[in-house]
């Protein structure tokens, strides 16, 4: 046995005390009040993650810090508040949260926080990274010169999206948002797909991945859920979350097509939140928050250094308003926006893009002068028919008195089947542009 002197034992206390953290001082939960829990310490400061463990149970509940109301922690719960209750002790976990990315996570669906909920077991991943990132450098991005191909013949021929774009669809329920959404992620050119499904009705995602998004669709993509039912807090890291992991994929080089469906449960997730911790409500019920969260996200997208990540945002316009304030915002942030129409919608048209109110900004500079001046004629032909519309229907127009409106009405027919594209129906870039120019000669 080796002897140990006085002086060699007080050296080895002393440098564990010096390495090691004897004292933890945990707080108390004081009260709760709504979706907010009021915690008397412990040290923490804003998007620290905590633990609150239950007196009656083993198990622990995580929430995040939103705020501080005199000397008291404001807490959002990340799961059911139940069995909570005055006197349980708050722990600091002296981090925030994130999630764990990897290559396995491809074909995998994540819940809210990025924990697997397809019952495929573990995902084996080596990487962390934190849900709040700040966006590529503005000056150190990639230009935008390279058209990504999406498969559906009104995108890629009049709204062509480039690599990196951010991209809005801005539709009411029920006009066929998702739908576009799994056509364009079954048929991208995109190397992953990232798709987050926030505030989702729990059916719609069954049916989202095997009717829209299909097997092969789901095989490079990975899916990240948040229904309804989910905490405004769950909600709102979804889409960190999905961000994060097209970041992730982003920086290997990758080009990735990241797809949020939608973008207003988010702004109404950190309403909640805002709300809860007594921020004052601003324009129509938004509190000031929203509106400084949605830049911040939605700047993570677009091309980076290495690889891109193109974002294309559902916005649900409520009461089909396209001037609504997230409606609004978005389209200020974004790159360009495709509106869905409800009347097109209603005469059996899909997708029921409403061609003369969408625009991509990057167009001009990913596509081919041939290619814009076809995409010109066809909205030439949609703009004349729209405007002589009204004396057609009612038989006031007699044929010869217009000849613009004569040639717009003779290409109708033709211009209308070009859009008009089934689910199940796949059309390559090339293929398209060449309809598109053989369509309306010059």
């Amino acid at each position: 046995m080796t002897k140990i002197s006085s002086r060699d034992l007080l050296d080895s206390v002393a440098s564990r005390l010096e390495r090691g953290d004897f004292l933890r001082v945990n707080g108390r939960v004081a009260q709760v009040v709504g979706l907010v829990l009021e915690s008397e310490g412990p040290d923490v400061q804003v998007g620290d993650l905590c633990e609150v463990r239950f007196r009656r149970r083993d198990t622990a509940l995580r929430a995040e810090v939103v705020g501080f109301r005199g000397d008291r922690v404001l807490l959002m719960p990340l799961g059911d508040i139940q069995d909570i209750g005055p006197g349980c002790d708050v722990v600091a976990l002296g981090r925030t949260l994130g999630v764990h990315v990897g290559p396995a996570l491809l074909g995998r669906v994540l819940d809210g926080l990025g924990r697997p909920m397809d019952g495929l077991g573990p995902v084996v991943t080596h990487e962390y990274y934190p849900l709040h990132a700040p966006p590529p450098h503005p000056l150190r991005r990639q230009g935008i010169d390279h058209p990504l191909s999406v498969g559906v013949r009104v995108m890629d021929g009049l709204l062509t999206l480039g690599r990196g774009q951010r991209l809005g669809i801005f539709a009411g329920s029920g006009v066929g948002k998702s739908t576009l959404l799994g056509m364009m992620a079954r048929y991208t050119e995109a190397d992953v797909n990232v798709i987050g499904l926030v505030g989702e009705r729990g059916r719609e995602v069954k049916e989202f991945m095997d009717r829209d998004l299909g097997p092969e669709g789901v095989r490079r993509s990975v899916v990240v859920v948040a229904t309804s039912d989910q905490p405004p807090l769950v909600r709102l890291k979804a889409a960190l979350t999905a961000t994060a992991v097209a970041e992730y994929f982003r920086d290997q080089g990758a080009n990735v097509l990241l797809m949020m469906d939608s973008v207003t449960r988010v702004a109404m997730a950190q309403r909640d939140v805002g709300l809860a911790v007594g921020e004052p409500p601003a324009t129509r019920g938004y509190t000031p928050s929203v509106f400084a969260f949605l830049p911040r996200l939605l700047e993570r997208a677009g091309a980076g250094e290495r690889g891109s990540i193109t974002g294309i945002y559902n916005v649900l316009v409520e009461g089909d308003d396209m001037n609504e304030p997230v409606a609004d915002t978005v389209r200020g942030i974004l790159d360009g926006h495709v509106v869905l129409s409800r009347s097109i919608a209603a005469r059996n048209h899909y997708p029921a893009v409403d061609v003369l109110r969408s625009v991509s900004r990057v167009m001009p500079a990913v596509a081919t002068p041939e290619h814009i001046a076809a995409a010109g004629r066809v909205r030439e032909v949609l703009s004349i028919y729209e405007e002589a519309q009204d004396l057609v229907n009612i038989g006031a127009y007699k044929a010869g008195s217009n000849p613009k409106i004569d040639w717009a009405l003779a290409n109708l027919d033709a211009v209308q089947t070009f859009l008009r594209q089934d689910v199940a129906q796949h059309s390559p870039f090339d293929v398209t542009v060449a309809q598109l120019a053989k369509l309306l000669p010059s």
